[in-house]
């Protein structure tokens, strides 16, 4: 059921400008909502026995993080050390330990405690200073105290959230993310993939997430902005709209691991991966194509 947020907005950076932003934020935005489901999913059908002892240790935790965060603790390396005892507190409390990510992401402080035009203002006046003091470099001491300055309002300026996600983006993206996809994706094109690709299953995923889910992206869009909820950006178009419903059905990497929690039959996981595979290809594709070909598509509407 998930959307493949790293798959699907690499398709749309391929269209380059052809995508306008807004489609981008609205694609990266219901593929979290959609996240977040799956991981509620999870969380309800696919926990057999609950440890309270652990569960409770956890939560504890979770609310020392909110209070952390009320009382203007802004240290990444405290939420960090916090969320690491929190995690393994859900793992062995038998609940899926990838709530506690979307639960511990909900408790990092993402406030900032000056604005951007603070910042250019104190940024200007502490480069005036260090550069009325010569060109004695950072030796000189007063020189040293101003950059030691300027690091503090860079932080200020950037909330604890955003510098937790930029220190831990290249992780996730070249190690995290290649090892989940991998240790997760193995599907066996033996003779079993020809009878595989015939089976109920995968037929009713693929018919699932190329046409079912695309339908009910474009359905709730459009009753959101039918009944006022939201309104359509001027820069997007409903054909575009439906292009990024399509790349909604690109479930790579979160759709095969609900796979491996849901089916203990080989037969099925093969069936069930096999169809992920094949609907994430064609989503993309259709997905791609509707949106590089909208101007023309609507065109021809009119």
């Amino acid at each position: 059921m998930s959307t493949d947020i790293a798959f699907s907005l690499g398709v749309l950076a391929l269209l380059g400008t052809r995508a306008p932003l807004s489609l981008k934020v609205f694609l990266t935005a219901f593929a979290i909502v959609d996240d977040i489901g799956a991981i509620t999913v999870i969380a309800i059908f696919f926990t057999e026995t609950i440890n309270w002892v652990n569960l409770g240790v956890g939560v504890g935790l979770l609310f020392l993080l909110v209070a952390l965060n009320v009382s203007g603790v802004r240290n990444t390396l405290v939420y960090f050390l916090v969320s690491v005892v929190i995690w393994v507190s859900f793992f062995e409390s038998g609940i899926h330990a990838t709530v506690s990510g979307v639960l511990i992401a909900m408790t990092i402080p993402m406030r900032v405690r000056i604005d951007p035009e603070q910042f250019v203002a104190r940024g200007r006046t502490l480069m005036d200073l260090f550069e009325r003091e010569g060109s004695g470099g950072a030796r000189r001491e007063t020189q040293r105290g101003v950059l030691e300055e300027l690091e503090d309002a860079s932080k200020e300026v950037e909330s604890p959230l955003q510098r937790l996600e930029h220190v831990l983006h290249p992780w996730v993206a070249f190690a995290i993310m290649p090892v989940f996809a991998l240790s997760n994706a193995g599907v066996s094109l033996g003779e079993g993939a020809a009878g595989a690709l015939a089976s109920p299953v995968t037929v009713g995923i693929i018919v699932g997430l190329v046409i079912g889910k695309p339908i009910g992206i474009i359905l709730f869009a459009w009753i959101a902005v039918k009944t006022g909820i939201a309104s359509l950006p001027r820069d997007i178009s409903w054909v575009q709209i439906a292009g990024a419903a399509l790349l909604g059905g690109v479930g790579f990497t979160m759709a095969i691991f609900v796979t491996g929690l849901a089916f203990t039959d080989e037969a099925l996981v093969l069936q069930s991966k096999l169809a992920i595979l094949i609907a994430s290809l064609a989503a993309g594709a259709l997905g791609y194509l509707l949106i590089r070909y909208s101007r023309d598509i609507e065109s021809r509407l009119e």
